[in-house]
């Protein structure tokens, strides 16, 4: 149930402002990163005061956007929600968002008090022309998660000229993990790559998706001092979220979510030029699940405003409305109103869960 004392702006607030001063004390050795990054936390402070404004006008704005700029890939992984959702595919995207379109999305972001923008896909580098576009907002952070295969001498070149643009590295842990699941070589093209981003002293991070099944071993010192020793320092652990029913037993329950909360603050102590996240977090915490728009939101490489990528559901495009309208849209105004977003739930995402409660309100919205 809803906690009415529980303030959404303040704890997104103090999460954004952590996440700063972790990567400026992880940037001390790195000029170059140290000197966007104290520019960057004027631009979020900045940012705060006007998601303030808006909360006091009963608006609230989420710190984080998730942008799936494509819904292409070069990869087959095992287990993608986005091919289960039919979301991703090997034929040429028709009807994508232009360039033109999400710097105009990048644009509007910035001026509501978005900080930080994720670009995914499908395979975000294949999609050049936004994150050249991305590069021209320094005022927003853009961490790309990617699957690492495509990054060459054009690429570091780009991330080195544009230091808001941060590569995040998706790896399973050792090489036979990440082969198993990503396809055979694409674990030795991840440690050539982020051995050559550690030459040119790029900040990037790394991916680890983690299940019932393989949380000792992606918490595990092996695979972090790895990452460690190629010049990694943002590692993003990423609660499985089922791609069916028949998946469900993989997705973490509490008892893994307290080990990962119990050895996250271990990997903090231990490894102190790092930086730890983890996503969804402890939705204890947040006052329950942040998607459609509590804490971000989901825009899809047509426009379809969503209310998280493993949530594909949308009554309302951005390319006919601007995004402060599309959080105000009735699917994403009727999930936050009501208890959905502060069920419980087994494991993985709520949302999944309960998607027959989902698609049976985008229904009745869009009956209205």
């Amino acid at each position: 149930m809803k906690d009415n004392n529980f303030n959404i702006q303040e704890y997104l607030s103090a999460g954004a402002d952590r996440i700063i001063k972790d990567a400026i004390h992880i940037s001390i050795k790195n000029t170059k990163e140290m000197l966007f990054l104290l520019k960057f936390s004027k631009h979020a402070k900045k940012a705060s005061k006007i998601r303030e404004k808006y909360d006091k006008k009963g608006q609230n704005i989420p710190v984080f956007l998730i942008a799936s700029i494509t819904s292409s890939c070069n990869l087959h992984c095992t287990g993608c929600y986005s091919r289960a959702n039919d979301a991703c595919n090997d034929n040429t995207p028709l009807n994508q968002l232009s360039d033109v379109e999400w710097a105009d999305i990048f644009n509007q972001a910035k001026d509501i008090g978005i900080s930080f923008i994720v670009l995914a896909g499908g395979e975000p580098m294949l999609r050049k022309d936004v994150i050249v576009k991305a590069g021209d907002y320094p005022e927003i952070l853009f961490p790309i998660f990617t699957n690492g295969t495509m990054i060459n001498d054009d690429y570091l070149k780009l991330l080195d000229e544009n230091r808001n643009l941060i590569p995040i590295l998706s790896i399973e842990g050792d090489e036979e993990i990440t082969d198993s699941r990503r396809g055979r070589g694409v674990y030795s093209q991840l440690i050539s790559t982020m051995e050559l981003m550690k030459n040119k002293n790029i900040i990037f991070g790394a991916s680890l998706t983690f299940t019932k099944g393989n949380i000792n071993k992606v918490l595990s010192n092996e695979t972090v001092s790895r990452l460690h020793d190629l010049g990694c320092r943002v590692v993003f652990f990423l609660e499985y979220v089922p791609v069916n029913e028949e998946t469900m037993d993989l997705a973490p329950s509490d008892s893994e979510r307290e080990i990962l909360l119990k050895e996250l603050n271990r990997l903090r102590q231990q490894y102190q030029d790092m930086i730890f996240l983890s996503f969804p977090g402890d939705e204890k915490d947040s006052g329950g699940c942040l998607a459609a728009g509590r804490g971000f939101f989901h825009i899809n490489s047509h426009g379809g405003a969503e209310p998280c990528p493993a949530s594909p559901y949308s009554d309302i495009n951005v390319k006919d409305t601007s995004i402060l309208e599309a959080l105000n849209s009735k699917l994403f105004t009727s999930l936050r109103d009501g208890d959905l977003l502060m069920d419980d739930h087994e494991g993985g995402c709520v949302l999944f869960e309960h998607k027959d409660d989902v698609e049976r309100i985008l229904i009745e919205q869009l009956r209205c």
